[in-house]
């Protein structure tokens, strides 16, 4: 994959994210569930006669045609992110242009993408998650019997075995498995309830709640995500704290294990040891130096995903009445970081 340095770019499009993660979180991939949103939102108020087949149908066929460039020309003019996306979305769609966005809000689209893709992302978290713990459970078997010192206040203690440290580190993961586990199976999307939650131009445009209700469980039902029964201009909050929150033991639990390895790998101890690569370099001062660089990388990490729950705590905390934006900058960051 090529990149353009002559500007700054966040390490994790090209340094430290997998391509799976950075494909979750990259703008097209954000703008095709825009799209994705609009059209299931279009065939649901299609079968209570809102809108024409003819107009879903010019929706469906234009819905993978992302044009960035366009939507960023537009968005300079018009200060709108989204409302840049629907306006280049629409000049692509002659006949369904028009009804794109019907009855909507900005968050009713956004906030069910971004479910949508903490969702992907954390089964893909879950699914390395249990590879790294098969691995674990196969070097626990292997060095069962095999002895070692323990430590207790960084001074050697009893013996134990390498087998049963390493089940220590394993027990820690699993339990941030389940973690993520029961956040993922929580999660919700907003639903389709409008500007400040009431579901108010819904109602108007269908004639009566229940109506709206069904429109919701329809749509719903397209995205396969269920909607909180209770929301204010945008999902409550505490959703991606306890995302984060979940990220962060994890975090943790990888921190010790990799902190543990850079002190058994120091010359006085010199048990466990980072692969070293034939042409790998240990310093640019001090070649011969064999240095924990990936342990350190994911204690370096560990250490900033920490942070971030924080940030998301003052989001839910601080996010006034029924809105106030002051989370939406913070989150184009927190959420794939």
């Amino acid at each position: 994959m090529s990149q353009d340095h002559s500007s700054f770019q966040s390490p994790f499009t090209w340094r430290y994210a997998s391509p799976e993660m950075r494909a979750i979180w990259s703008e097209a991939h954000k703008r095709r569930l825009w799209r994705r949103i609009w059209v299931a939102l279009a065939e649901a108020q299609a079968d209570f006669g809102l809108v024409t087949a003819a107009q879903v149908a010019d929706l469906q066929s234009h819905a993978d045609q992302i044009d960035i460039a366009r939507a960023l020309q537009i968005e300079a003019e018009i200060k709108h992110d989204l409302m840049a996306e629907i306006k280049a979305f629409a000049e692509q769609c002659p006949i369904g242009g028009g009804i794109i966005h019907l009855g909507a809000t900005s968050m009713d689209i956004e906030d069910n993408a971004d479910a949508l893709r903490m969702r992907d992302s954390l089964d893909l978290i879950r699914t390395r998650v249990k590879a790294l713990l098969a691995s674990f459970a196969a070097k626990i078997d292997e060095y069962a019997d095999v002895p070692t010192m323990a430590f207790t206040h960084l001074q050697p203690a009893e013996p134990t075995t390498i087998g049963y440290r390493l089940a220590q580190y394993a027990q820690d993961l699993l339990i941030d498995l389940d973690e993520l586990s029961h956040v993922r199976r929580g999660l919700k999307g907003k639903g389709f309830k409008g500007a400040v939650g009431t579901s108010a131009s819904y109602i108007e445009l269908l004639g009566s709640a229940s109506q709206r209700d069904e429109l919701e469980t329809r749509v719903m039902l397209t995205l396969g995500l269920p909607a909180f029964n209770a929301t204010t201009q945008t999902y409550p909050r505490k959703q991606d704290w306890l995302a984060l929150n979940a990220l962060a033991g994890l975090a943790q639990s990888l921190n010790k294990f990799a902190f543990d390895l850079r002190v058994l790998q120091s010359p006085p101890i010199g048990e466990w040891r980072e692969p070293f690569g034939a042409k790998q370099v240990g310093s640019s001062a001090m070649p011969f130096k064999r240095n924990p660089i990936n342990a350190e990388k994911i204690d370096s990490l560990a250490r900033y995903l920490a942070q971030l729950p924080r940030v998301a705590w003052d989001d839910a905390a601080v996010s006034l009445l029924e809105r106030t934006l002051d989370d939406s900058a913070n989150r184009r960051l927190i959420l794939p970081e």
